[in-house]
Formats: structure tokens, sequence, C-alpha cells
């Protein structure tokens, strides 16, 4: 009983803080028409707050392809990793609700789509590749430097305020790309509500992040050169 109790109050806090994410890292986008250092800030402040929330609670993964990378790396159980993606959903979906709320109906909800800077230079297919090496290497950056950080111990105090302070510089440099993803569950919803090119082209912003996940998992397990005999320690951190 205690251990489904403890699994409820992870999941709840993976929705709690995915909501807050999408909430006003979207709205951000929104209001201020995708504005880059106001978006990016927003998504990067809302994982520092986050982090300080439920990162005792559940690691503040608040992204599918975060509980992706932490299962590669056998710091989260597979049973779990399902667990924290359906929260995630759950809070992304909820967070689109109140974006219609707060901004009406006809809006773009902040969904990523392939920006002008690569479609006026890529026609069609090579604009779509271009679109997805670019998630790819930007959830890379955002995931290695995630497993780096999380790696230690010493480093538990300083956890959400690199990983928030990351999101923000892959989201200076995404934003003008494909609007900056590297979070399927901040992709998806957004998409579904939005309707049009978004959603035609929502599964380049799964695609992307995954490949990037993978990516950055078997990176860090070539340079991490942790002793084994910390490995069960640090497993506590994700």
């Amino acid at each position: 009983m205690e251990k489904e109790c403890n699994s409820f109050k992870k999941y709840f806090a993976e929705m709690i803080g995915t909501m807050t994410l999408v909430l006003f890292g979207c709205g951000v986008a929104v209001y201020t028409d995708a504005n880059v250092v106001a978006t990016a800030l927003a998504f990067g402040l809302s994982i520092i707050a986050m982090s300080f929330v439920i990162g005792q609670v559940s690691g503040c993964h608040v992204n599918p392809v975060v509980s992706f990378a932490l299962f590669l790396d056998k710091r989260l159980s597979f049973k779990d990793m399902i667990g924290y993606m359906i929260a995630q959903f759950i809070g992304a979906t909820v967070a689109c609700l109140e974006l219609m709320l707060l901004f009406g109906r006809d809006q773009s909800y902040g969904a990523n789509v392939i920006q002008p800077a690569v479609s006026s230079v890529y026609n069609g297919g090579a604009a779509t590749v271009v679109a997805i090496v670019a998630e790819a290497i930007m959830t890379f950056v955002f995931l290695i430097a995630l497993l780096g950080v999380t790696a230690k111990t010493e480093n538990k105090g300083f956890i959400g305020i690199v990983i928030g302070l990351t999101l923000t510089l892959v989201h200076l440099l995404g934003i003008g790309v494909t609007g900056t993803s590297v979070n399927p569950a901040r992709s998806l919803f957004p998409a579904f509500f939005a309707g049009g090119d978004a959603l035609d082209q929502c599964w380049i912003f799964v695609v992307g992040p995954f490949v990037g996940a993978i990516l950055a998992a078997l990176c860090f397990r070539v340079l991490d050169n942790t002793p084994k005999h910390e490995i069960a320690e640090q497993r506590e951190i994700a």
C-alpha cells in the first residue's frame, strides 16, 4: 500500500510539473508572439521552479524523453517510465485546456511548427529532415547536461538550475528553427488543440526528441567515469 501511495505521489507530481511547464512556457509564447528571450526564460524558469517543488518527489522529469533517457541509463524502471509518461501527457492536456480558457480557442497554443528560417531555405522533405535533426541535436544537448549533472550526488542542490538554464539555452536557438520542442508532451497536445500545420507536423517533435534521447544515453554511457560503487546511490537522484 505504501509503495502504491509513493507511486501515486510521483505520478501526480509529474502531472503538476508538466502542466506548469506547458502552461507557462506555451502561455508566454502565445502572449508574446513567441518572443525568443521571454519564451526561453518561461520554459527554463518553469523547470527551475518545479525542481524545488517536486524534485524530491519524482525527480521533476516533466518530459517523456527525460524519463526515457533515465530508463535507458537504468535509473528508472520500465513501470515508472510508463507511469511518468502517462502523467506527463495528462498534465500537458490540462495545461492546454487552461490555455484555451485564458486565450480562447482560436490560438496556436504555442504549438511547434517548422519555422520560416528553415522552410524558406529547404523545401518539403528536406525541411522536415532539418527539423528532425535540429530537434535531435537540441534534445541531445539538453539530456547530456541532465544526465551529467544528475550523475553526482554532490550536484544535488544545483540540478534544477543547471537543467533549467540548459533548457533556456536550447530554446534561444531552437525557437527560430522549430519553435523548440525537445519534449513530446509539450508538443503533441498544443498541436492537437491548434490543428493545421502544427498537427500535421507533430510527429517530427516526437521522432526528433526520442532520437536525441537515445544518442544522449549512448554518449553518456561512453563519457561516464563514475565509480561503480556510487551507481546505486546515483539511481536515487532520478
